[in-house]
């Protein structure tokens, strides 16, 4: 999972102006990373043009994922991004990045402005930060720890099934399920066993 780019742009009548970009070019050779950037942002300045007010989009490029979210006020961001990462952990940092420049960058400065006039710092850091979803996004944190206990659980029941033991001479064994309990396991592993792919 990559993050290739971050920008920040203004939708302009006509065009968008690119006020800040951030870019992570490392996983390509020295020679193509300055056409890599140019390209990287001439995209993301027309997916801002073509973009309605008020809308969030995900568009596909080759292997690459372009997210883009242009705010009502004509404010404008883009994630260039691998097709593996996860496009609402883009769109959190898309709303995180352009309420924290709009805060920080006044709106009379964006129609005009450019990467070397405007002051907003912030976009490398974000960029490094959100490279690994997981640290970056506690709900992506949270559902990959839940995957990892889902496979941990998974793991143990079929060490069990591997040892020789199966789950239904368990359950007729047991003394601690009484007799309703019992049925009911083989009603539903019979309703279960019909829905198998064999």
């Amino acid at each position: 999972m990559k993050l290739y780019s971050l920008s920040v742009l203004h939708k302009g009548s006509t065009k968008a102006n690119l006020l800040k970009a951030a870019y992570d070019l490392s996983s390509f050779s020295f020679f193509q990373r300055s056409s890599v950037q140019e390209f990287m942002t001439f995209t993301s300045a027309l997916i801002v043009e073509r973009s309605a007010l008020g809308s969030r989009a995900s568009i596909k490029e080759q292997e690459y994922l372009c997210h883009v979210y242009v705010r009502n006020d004509n404010l404008g961001g883009v994630v260039i991004a691998d097709s593996e990462y996860p496009s609402r952990v883009c769109f959190t940092l898309l709303d995180k990045v352009l309420d924290e420049f709009s805060r920080q960058v006044n709106s009379i400065d964006w129609p005009s402005g450019s990467p070397a006039t405007i002051q907003y710092t912030a976009l490398d850091s974000h960029l490094a930060r959100y490279q690994n979803p997981r640290e970056a996004d506690a709900m992506t944190k949270v559902q990959a720890e839940l995957d990892e206990t889902k496979i941990i659980l998974h793991n143990t029941m079929e060490s069990l099934l591997e040892r020789g033991e199966k789950l239904d001479d368990l359950v007729q064994k047991s003394e601690h399920l009484g007799n309703q309990s019992k049925a009911f396991y083989k009603t539903a592993r019979k309703q279960n066993s019909c829905c198998e792919i064999m």
